[in-house]
């Protein structure tokens, strides 16, 4: 049996060893190549953060711990790690699964996004919410890429953050990439 068939919830990769963690990237990379290839969607950008979704769901305890993605285009593993990988065979189709976070799927999903530089306002809500007792988040993680950061309303959450000292974990993609070639000085 592959571990990828072994894994339905994010606590399930707590027992694996280094070498089966190498084995699942593996297998995931090859679960969402054929998924791709059959629906359409976001490719690179998945394949890119196999072992970056990986290892934040090993730590992190998600939904306690809400992960968040930017643009949500390298969201599909951690869609998988979450419990939806039967849905693939619909994904982006009618009636099938998103190809962003989107939470009528999952417990897992705590905002729905598909614009770049939005994810660190999304982690400051929830920041604040959790520190004033509405929520119970202990950590707040978001993922942001090198590309989303070079938008503005990523520095004003970057801003806000600051002032509200309210804790939150980002974690930056740089991966280089962008849908476009990105044209601040942010990108040398």
């Amino acid at each position: 049996m592959a571990i990828l068939d072994r894994i339905s919830e994010p606590a399930d990769l707590r027992g694996l060893s280094s070498d089966d963690l190498s084995l699942l990237s593996s297998e995931i990379r090859d679960f969402i190549v054929n998924a791709v290839s059959e629906t359409g969607g976001h490719l690179g950008s998945n394949l890119g953060a196999v072992e970056l979704s990986i290892a934040l769901h090993r730590v992190f305890e998600s939904p306690t711990d809400p992960i968040l993605w930017d643009t949500g285009h390298q969201a599909y593993v951690h869609k998988i790690l979450t419990g939806r990988k039967a849905g693939f065979a619909s994904l982006r189709q009618q009636d099938g699964i998103s190809g962003y976070p989107n939470r009528e799927e999952s417990r897992h999903d705590f905002i729905e996004n598909s614009h770049a530089s939005t994810v660190l306002s999304y982690a400051h809500g929830l920041a604040v919410a959790r520190d004033a007792g509405v929520a119970p988040h202990r950590h707040i993680v978001a993922v942001i890429g090198d590309g989303s950061m070079t938008g503005g309303m990523a520095y004003e959450a970057l801003n806000n953050l600051g002032h509200s000292k309210s804790r939150v974990i980002i974690v930056l993609n740089d991966n280089g990439r962008s849908y476009a070639p990105t044209i601040s000085n942010l990108t040398s």
